[in-house]
């Protein structure tokens, strides 16, 4: 795992419905033990619990987290002030989220592209 202050991109998130916590770790670069702690101070951040208590987090929770972890670990906010800007600036944050989805759909077609040319 990576530092989580770096400027790095992060892998693109496959096409799927549903993601396990170990899965998204991965993919956003953060701790689960920290996923799960961010579940707690972030409202709008609420993967489904199916049996056992286990999270399966959508793709829209996966953009959220980016979201949290760049506030956090990029632009040096505090968990209040990372709550404030996704929970009261709405408008924003999901100009940002459509932001991501549009790059990640791009980068996705980019692949199919490169399929198709070979």
């Amino acid at each position: 795992m990576l530092d989580p202050g770096s400027n790095r991109e992060l892998p693109p998130i496959p096409a799927k419905r549903y993601f396990t916590i170990g899965e998204v770790s991965e993919l956003c670069e953060v701790k689960p033990h920290v996923l799960r702690y961010w579940e707690t101070e972030f409202p709008s951040l609420k993967p489904v619990k199916r049996r056992g208590n286990r999270r399966y987090y959508q793709r829209h929770d996966v953009l959220i987290i980016r979201q949290i972890r760049s506030l956090l670990y990029e632009q040096g906010f505090t968990i209040t002030g990372a709550r404030q800007r996704i929970e009261g600036e709405q408008g924003k944050a999901e100009a940002s989220i459509s932001n991501q989805i549009v790059r990640q759909v791009r980068m996705e077609l980019e692949e199919v592209l490169a399929i198709l040319r070979r």
